[in-house]
C-alpha cells in the first residue's frame, strides 16, 4: 500500500514536471516574438532566464545548506551548462521566431529518444539493435515532416534553418540531462540545477545586463520571461526530479510522451496558432517511436 501510494505521488509531480516543461516552447515564442513582431532578443531571454534561477538557487542552496560539489562533480556539471542552460534555450529561442511551438513540438519530441542514445554514448551503456532501428526511424519522421512543412511554406525540399536551429537544441539539451544525472545519485538532484545555475551565473549576469531590450517589451513577454526563468528553468527539474525518484524512472519517464501534445494544446490559447492534421499525425507518429525504442532500451548493459 505504501508503495502504491509513493508510485502515485511519484506520477503527479511527474506529470507537473511535463506539464512546466511542455509550456516552454509557446512561452519562449511569447518571450521573444516573431520575426516580423520580435520582443525580447533569443540571446537576452538565455541569459535572463537561467540568471533568474541562478538567483533563486543562490537563496536554496544557502537554505539548505548544501555542500560544494567535488572536483570531480565539476566537469559534469559543467556540461550540464552548456547543453541545458545556453545551448538548448538559445538555439530554442532563435528558432521560436520562424516557427510555430506546435511545429517546434513535434522536432524536439525527439528528446527522450536523443537523451537514451547520449546515455549509451556518455555513460557506456549498450541499447538493443531495436532501440537504435525506432530512434533512425523517429528521426527519419522529424525530416520528412520538416521537408513536407517547409514545402507547404514555399521554401523548397529542404530542411529549413530553424528546424536545423530545433534538432541542435534536442541535441544539447540530451547531452545536458545526461551529464546532471551523473551526479544525480552522489549531489543530489534539485542540487545538480541549483548548481548549474549558480556556476552559470559569471555568464549569465553579464550578459543579460549586455543584453536588456532598449525598445519597449509587451507585458506578457516580460511573464513568459519570469515563467521560463522560474519554471522552466529551475523549478520544474523540482518536480520531476522528484518525480523519477519517488515514483520510479522507468515508470516516471514515460509521462514524458505526453508533452508534445501538451505543448501543442497549450499553443493554441497562449499563440493563438491552429492544430493542423499532419502536426498532430506525425507527432502521434514520433511519439510511438519514442515509445517503442524507449521500451528497447530498458535494460542496457554496460560496454
Amino acid at each position: 500500500m505504501k508503495d502504491m501510494k509513493a508510485e502515485t505521488q511519484g506520477l503527479w509531480l511527474g506529470l507537473l514536471g511535463v506539464v512546466i516543461f511542455a509550456l516552454t516552447l509557446p512561452m519562449t515564442r511569447l518571450a521573444t516574438g516573431t520575426v516580423d513582431a520580435p520582443q525580447l532578443s533569443p540571446w537576452f531571454v538565455t541569459w535572463g532566464r537561467a540568471a533568474l534561477a541562478g538567483l533563486l538557487s543562490i537563496a536554496y542552496l544557502l537554505i539548505t545548506r548544501a555542500p560544494r560539489p567535488a572536483p570531480a562533480q565539476q566537469g559534469p556539471l559543467m556540461l550540464s551548462l552548456r547543453g541545458n542552460v545556453i545551448g538548448y534555450p538559445l538555439l530554442l529561442g532563435w528558432a521560436l521566431r520562424h516557427v510555430t511551438a506546435s511545429h517546434a513540438a513535434v522536432i524536439t519530441a525527439l528528446l527522450p529518444l536523443a537523451t537514451a542514445a547520449a546515455a549509451a554514448w556518455l555513460m557506456h551503456q549498450r541499447a538493443r539493435l531495436g532501440f537504435w532501428v525506432f530512434a533512425g526511424l523517429g528521426s527519419a519522421l522529424v525530416a520528412v515532416y520538416s521537408v513536407l512543412r517547409a514545402a507547404q511554406m514555399g521554401h523548397g525540399f529542404g530542411l529549413t534553418w530553424a528546424d536545423t536551429l530545433l534538432l541542435g537544441a534536442v541535441v544539447a539539451a540530451s547531452l545536458g540531462y545526461v551529464a546532471g544525472a551523473k551526479v544525480t545519485a552522489s549531489l543530489g538532484a534539485e542540487k545538480v540545477i541549483s548548481w548549474v545555475c549558480v556556476m552559470a551565473l559569471p555568464i549569465t549576469l553579464p550578459g543579460a545586463w549586455l543584453t536588456w531590450p532598449s525598445q519597449p517589451i509587451a507585458t506578457t513577454s516580460w511573464l513568459a520571461l519570469l515563467y521560463v526563468g522560474m519554471f522552466s528553468m529551475w523549478a520544474g527539474f523540482f518536480a520531476w526530479f522528484r518525480g523519477l525518484s519517488v515514483g520510479g524512472p522507468l515508470r516516471v519517464s514515460q509521462l514524458q510522451l505526453l508533452q508534445p501534445f501538451i505543448t501543442i494544446l497549450a499553443a493554441i490559447p497562449l499563440l493563438g496558432e491552429s492544430l493542423d492534421a499532419m502536426t498532430l499525425g506525425f507527432a502521434l507518429l514520433v511519439v510511438a517511436t519514442v515509445f517503442l525504442g524507449r521500451r528497447m532500451a530498458n535494460a542496457p548493459t554496460a560496454r
